[in-house]
């Protein structure tokens, strides 16, 4: 066993005067991250990779709370009445600009009051899916067919104003289509329903769906994106496949309750920069048909700002309303 060497005085005197500082220095415990959504939404598939690489660039466990119902409400309020020290952080996405529009939030949450803006991560196109007995092999099939049986072919979703709610009102309008529409409490449960052909179309995230249109278990008709997509770069858009102008992409990034000390959310954003352009993360996220996007704090709560305003028109306009 090789010796022990003592160290000088002035050594063991530096480490002790550093130890209270160090302990006090963010994050000094594990973080819970909250997201939204039951496991397999498209909120967890982003949220997941986030929490394991950040984890390991801040040195401490980050752990993952799925609370879904309610379209993300439920997890959204819980993060909004969380102590703000830091310690407990929320996945927030598209919904998060839809539901104020949809609910009653008073008593509940505010979107701006409750929260401070922490990092955008990325964003990504919806997929029109469909189970293969479904006998339709392009969009223009699927409208025919929609047309000739309406209000009969199964349209599953995650519930009024999430992600997938959106893109297939959005649909339906220009496509002059009616489904039957069959809400669940996540993106994951609607997705199980999709591929056991319970029902049998879907309107979801490419990071929720991409992994099932490759095995096999759905079909994919086309994408909500201006133009195709790398990762099914056979898979024509909606647009040119047949509904002109369809386009619907969804977003996910980090928010804080109100109030969250700014360090904690510089050391967060230094650290997830780093994350963020790390080629394994952005690989990962192509792989799911999402781009890393990242923005300065203040250029998020601009987005989050600007995307309230777009849904809250978007909603009064469809005549949307809450079940």
């Amino acid at each position: 066993m090789p010796a022990i060497r003592a160290l000088p005085l002035a050594t063991l005197l530096l480490a002790a005067s550093l130890t209270p500082a160090a302990a006090q220095q963010y994050p000094a415990k594990p973080i819970r991250l909250i997201i939204p959504s039951a496991p397999g939404g498209s909120n967890d598939v982003v949220g997941r990779p986030i929490a394991t690489f950040l984890g390991e660039r801040l040195g401490r466990q980050i752990i993952v709370d799925n609370r879904a119902g309610a379209g993300t409400m439920i997890g959204t309020e819980l993060a909004s009445k969380a102590p703000n020290d830091g310690y407990t952080l929320l996945v927030v996405s598209i919904a998060f600009a839809v539901n104020p529009w949809l609910y009653d939030l008073r008593g509940r949450y505010d979107p701006i009051k409750s929260f401070t803006p922490v990092a955008m991560l990325a964003a990504g196109p919806n997929v029109l899916a469909v189970n293969p007995s479904l006998p339709v092999n392009n969009v223009k099939e699927l409208i025919a067919l929609a047309k000739e049986k309406p209000g009969k072919i199964g349209w599953a979703s995650a519930g009024v104003g999430s992600f997938q709610h959106l893109g297939g009102s959005l649909f339906e309008l220009q496509a002059g289509v009616k489904f039957l529409g069959v809400r669940f409490k996540g993106g994951g449960p609607a997705m199980i329903d999709v591929v056991a052909g319970h029902n049998q179309v879907a309107f979801s995230s490419l990071v929720q769906t991409t992994g099932q249109i490759q095995s096999g278990k759905l079909k994919a008709l086309g994408v909500g994106s201006k133009k195709r997509v790398p990762i099914l770069p056979d898979v024509p858009t909606i647009d040119e496949a047949g509904v002109p102008g369809y386009e619907a992409s969804n977003w996910w990034g980090i928010v804080a309750p109100a109030g969250v000390p700014q360090a904690a959310v510089d050391r967060i954003r230094k650290e997830l920069a780093v994350v963020l352009t790390a080629q394994p993360v952005i690989d990962q996220f192509a792989n799911e048909g999402a781009e890393v996007v990242q923005m300065s704090q203040g250029e998020f709560a601009d987005f989050i700002a600007a995307e309230l305003k777009k849904w809250q028109q978007v909603v009064k306009d469809s005549g949307m309303k809450a079940e």
